[in-house]
């Protein structure tokens, strides 16, 4: 048993993301105090510095999900009271969130990643800013929120109309890529260790924020049924992008593989620092598949804060 300790469950807050988060949350914390440690719940408001000031934990294990907890707003709040915190640092947080930055660092040391460039969200209405089909998606949130599909058949219209529900009502730019036809994989990286590959089959439509938070929207394959080859190669990726990032803790690295194009058709599509921690979630599924318990990946993690 490791030694005891007083730790701060930051959750919540007022991203996109919150009710995942609060789950997250929720779940760290049963962990830890069934690991022996207290806990102190903190639902983030504007007060939190003050909050956490008064509690002064020994560590704070980071259950936000978006902005600004995995950005780098609270990391640079973290570093500046002082206090350790689980996953990744600020810099990290940054460059990791944000899609195009994501890119420009990783691409040059041979990370495969889809094409693509930023537009201004009112110039789609014009004019689509690459041949159909292709993706939009605001350049920094995570869990597939906001994310399109722009294709010949879509109900978008052509061009996208400013009525129709999408990103574009919500953010001023957007990251368009192109579209990779195939399959779904991810791999989560403890420490440095690549745990797996999932793959993951949304019941319909794609894998977005419903799919992935929703009991029975998605299946999870796992080991996913796919050649050695690609395997290693998504472990390998997300192995080497967990180190180039500077990433701490877990990371999980998210792919798309057009089978039809062999190892060619493999994509990182993003890298996400804090992966979720619900029952559903898929970090802790594929460290259970390796021996872990939940309480024990939980653990593992606060140890690297330490």
């Amino acid at each position: 048993m490791s030694v005891p300790l007083h730790i701060a469950v930051l959750m919540g807050g007022w991203s996109a993301e919150r009710e995942v988060s609060l789950v997250t949350g929720a779940n760290v914390a049963e962990a830890l105090e069934a690991n022996g440690h207290r806990v102190t719940r903190i639902d983030m408001g504007r007060d939190v510095a003050a909050r956490l000031a008064e509690a002064a934990p020994d560590v704070v294990f980071n259950a936000l999900h978006g902005t600004p907890g995995e950005d780098g707003s609270v990391q640079g709040m973290l570093d500046l009271m002082g206090l350790k915190y689980t996953h990744s640092g600020l810099a990290t947080s940054v460059i990791a969130i944000d899609k195009q930055l994501t890119k420009l660092l990783l691409v040059p040391h041979g990370i495969p990643m889809p094409g693509g460039r930023i537009v201004k969200t009112e110039t789609l209405f014009s004019g689509d800013p690459l041949p159909r089909p292709y993706v939009l998606k605001p350049v920094n949130e995570g869990s597939s929120v906001g994310v399109a599909i722009v294709t010949d058949e879509g109900n978008y219209g052509n061009p996208i109309a400013p009525g129709s529900k999408g990103p574009w009502q919500e953010f001023d730019e957007l990251l368009a890529e192109p579209f990779v036809r195939g399959r779904e994989l991810t791999t989560a990286v403890l420490g440095q260790e690549a745990l797996g590959v999932t793959e993951l089959k949304p019941k319909s439509g794609f894998y977005d924020y419903d799919a992935k938070y929703t009991d029975g929207m998605t299946e999870h394959v796992y080991p996913a049924a796919i050649p050695d080859e690609i395997t290693a190669a998504c472990m390998s990726i997300a192995l080497e992008a967990h180190r180039l990032l500077g990433c701490k803790g877990c990371s999980r690295s998210d792919f798309r593989w057009d089978d039809s194009q062999g190892a060619e058709g493999l994509f990182l599509l993003e890298v996400n620092t804090q992966p979720g921690m619900t029952p559903l979630s898929l970090a802790p599924e594929q460290a259970r598949h390796r021996g872990m318990s939940y309480a024990q990946f939980v653990q593992r993690i606060v140890e690297a804060a330490l």
